[in-house]
C-alpha cells in the first residue's frame, strides 16, 4: 500500500508539471517560457495609430475658383495667365502652393487648374465637378469677389446663396471623393483695394471701365453717401467669410485660412499695373505663401 501511495503521489506531481507546462503558467500571473508576457497575440498588441486626419503633403492637388486663380492680369492685359497662379502655377518666382507641395515636375503632372475668369459662387458645383473627375487629393478654393463687385450693391450675391452653393459644392465633393481635402482662401479686403488702389492716376483712370463698380466707382468721391457705398461692399465680403469659415468648419477635412488672404496689408507692389486690381506676380507669391501655411501647419 505504501508504494502503491508513492506511485500515485509520483503520477499527481508529473500530471501537475505538464499541466502548468501547457498553460504557460497563466494561474500565476501569465508569462512565456522567458518569463515575459506574451504580446503576440492580436488581442494583446498596442491598437495601429489612425491615419491623421489631414495630410500636409498630398500628392495632387486641383484649383477652383476665379480670375485671380487663373492669373489674370498679371502677365499681359485683359489675359489669363495661369503659369503664374498661386495655387498650380509653374512660375519660378511666384513658387505655387503646387510647386511647393509637389516639386516642379510632380506639379507639372498631378495639378489642375479649374478656375474660370469672371466666375461668382453659384459656378462653384460646375467646377467641383470637373475637379472631382482627376480625383485630386486636395482641392484649393478662392471665389467670391466677383459676388461682392457687381454694377451696384443691390446686385451682390445674397450672403444666403452665397452659403448655399458653397455648402452644395463641398457636398458634392464629399460624396464622390470623401478623403479628399480642401483649403479654402478667404475673399480679399477689397476697401483696402481700392485705398491702394487710388492713389495712382493710372489706375483709377482704368477702374472707371467698370472694374468692380460696387467698390470702385468714383474712386475720389469721399461723401457719405460713396463712403457708406463702400463699407456695405466691405460688409457683405466679411459676412462671405463668415459663411466660408462656417461651412468648413463643419468638415473635418476642410481648411479654411483664417481669414489670413483678407488681412494681408498688401500694397501696390502686389497689384496688377493693368488693372489695379488683379494680383500681380508678386501678389500670387504672397498668395502661395499663405495657401502653403495653411495647408501644411500641423494645427490650423
Amino acid at each position: 500500500m505504501r508504494e502503491r501511495g508513492h506511485r500515485a503521489r509520483g503520477a499527481v506531481a508529473v500530471m501537475t508539471a505538464t499541466v502548468l507546462a501547457l498553460t504557460g503558467c497563466d494561474a500565476f500571473g501569465g508569462g512565456g517560457a522567458d518569463g515575459k508576457k506574451d504580446t503576440g497575440t492580436p488581442a494583446s498588441r498596442p491598437p495601429a495609430r489612425p491615419a491623421p486626419v489631414w495630410d500636409r503633403s498630398p500628392d495632387s492637388i486641383a484649383a477652383v475658383g476665379d480670375s485671380i486663380t487663373r492669373g489674370f492680369d498679371a502677365c499681359a492685359v485683359l489675359s489669363d495667365c495661369p503659369e503664374v497662379s498661386w495655387a498650380t502655377g509653374s512660375d519660378a518666382g511666384v513658387d505655387s502652393l503646387a510647386v511647393r507641395l509637389l516639386g516642379v515636375r510632380g506639379a507639372a503632372e498631378h495639378s489642375r487648374n479649374y478656375a474660370v475668369t469672371g466666375a461668382r459662387m453659384s459656378d462653384l458645383p460646375r467646377q467641383m465637378a470637373g475637379a472631382i473627375a482627376g480625383r485630386p487629393e486636395l482641392v484649393t478654393v478662392m471665389i467670391g469677389a466677383n459676388d461682392a463687385c457687381r454694377a451696384s450693391v443691390s446686385a451682390m450675391t445674397p450672403v444666403a446663396d452665397f452659403r448655399a452653393d458653397f455648402e452644395a459644392s463641398l457636398a458634392k465633393l464629399r460624396t464622390a471623393l470623401p478623403r479628399t481635402q480642401v483649403y479654402v482662401a478667404s475673399v480679399p479686403n477689397l476697401l483696402r483695394l481700392w485705398s491702394q488702389g487710388r492713389t495712382n492716376p493710372l489706375g483709377k483712370q482704368v477702374w472707371k471701365l467698370g472694374i468692380c463698380p460696387s467698390m470702385l466707382a468714383e474712386a475720389d468721391d469721399l461723401t457719405g453717401g460713396a463712403t457708406r457705398r463702400r463699407e456695405e461692399v466691405q460688409r457683405r465680403v466679411e459676412d462671405y467669410n463668415a459663411a466660408l469659415r462656417a461651412v468648413c468648419a463643419k468638415d473635418r477635412r476642410c481648411r479654411f485660412d483664417g481669414n489670413a488672404v483678407f488681412d494681408f496689408r498688401f500694397g501696390t507692389d502686389q497689384l496688377s499695373r493693368w488693372d489695379w486690381f488683379h494680383p500681380s506676380r508678386d501678389g500670387q507669391a504672397r498668395l502661395a505663401e499663405i495657401a502653403y501655411r495653411t495647408v501644411t501647419v500641423r494645427r490650423p
